[in-house]
């Protein structure tokens, strides 16, 4: 695809490799976090948006998750890349030296062993993981550390502490988003994702997501958020194997609007192989 889109910034973030690797022809844009892409998209700044969805070891990605709900937004392709997260700091200094360090939230809970070996080091959470380590750069604090890639390390003149500091191998899901659904995809490679909300009572989850296993469909992913208005009441965003076209998906779906408050498509796209 040519055209703009955006990604969460500043340059040296995982979400602007995505954008490479999605859109190799695009002009990208970074911006100031994940609203400022969801926002840009909506008003037609930009043709779409890539956002991180689910890391392979932190799970989903609360914001992206609660953009697609609350914004006009579908998902018209994904792509998954390899993770790698670095320690980095202004200059060389020990581990028990340091005092402060910054990351996204999605990057410390994948770093927690990491963090167990910083008990003096206060937590700072960034708009992205290379805003952690520009910031990290600007500050001019010897004492202070980031977690980011080894680009944005590059890019702001950072000392790697220590190299490839993840819970284990990692790997992150990423989103292009846009104003518009997407149904050109292939049938035998398509995803369909969507959200949906149950009455509050026993067994309300297990009735919706019957009808796909009943007709041998894959769900391949549910994740559950809190709805802000309503305290203790959840809504699910799901991913199916398969297009909405298809009569078994389309089935699976009229049934679920039967047995649910409400619901909606928020993606039709390809499933991602793996890029190493």
């Amino acid at each position: 695809m040519s055209g703009v889109v955006a990604y969460p910034g500043p340059e040296g973030s995982h979400s602007g490799a995505a954008a490479l690797a999605l859109h190799p022809a695009a002009e990208l844009h970074p911006l100031s976090g994940f609203r400022a892409v969801a926002d840009a998209v909506v008003r037609a700044d930009v043709e779409q948006g890539v956002l991180p969805i689910e890391s392979s070891l932190a799970g989903s990605v609360p914001e992206t998750h609660d953009l697609l709900h609350e914004r006009a937004l579908s998902i018209v392709a994904e792509a998954v890349l390899p993770i790698r997260h670095c320690l980095v700091a202004p200059e060389d200094v020990a581990l028990d030296e340091i005092r402060i360090v910054r990351s996204h939230p999605s990057a410390l809970d994948q770093c927690r062993k990491l963090l167990d070996l910083l008990p003096n080091a206060a937590i700072v959470p960034a708009s992205t993981t290379a805003d952690a380590a520009r910031e990290t750069a600007e500050s001019g604090d010897h004492a202070a550390a980031a977690i980011a890639g080894p680009e944005a390390a590059g890019l702001y003149g950072l000392v790697t502490l220590r190299d490839d500091v993840g819970d284990g191998p990692a790997f992150t899901r990423f989103v292009s988003v846009a104003p518009f659904t997407w149904l050109g995809g292939q049938r035998d490679e398509a995803r369909t994702a969507f959200t949906f909300v149950t009455d509050h009572r026993p067994g309300a989850l297990h009735a919706a997501i019957s009808p796909f296993a009943v007709a041998g469909l894959d769900l391949v992913r549910l994740v559950s958020r809190p709805l802000p208005a309503s305290p203790w009441s959840y809504r699910f965003d799901a991913v199916v194997a398969g297009h909405p076209l298809d009569a078994k998906v389309r089935g699976a779906l009229d049934e679920l609007a039967s047995l649910t408050r409400s619901h909606r498509i928020v993606g039709v796209y390809d499933a991602a192989q793996v890029t190493s």
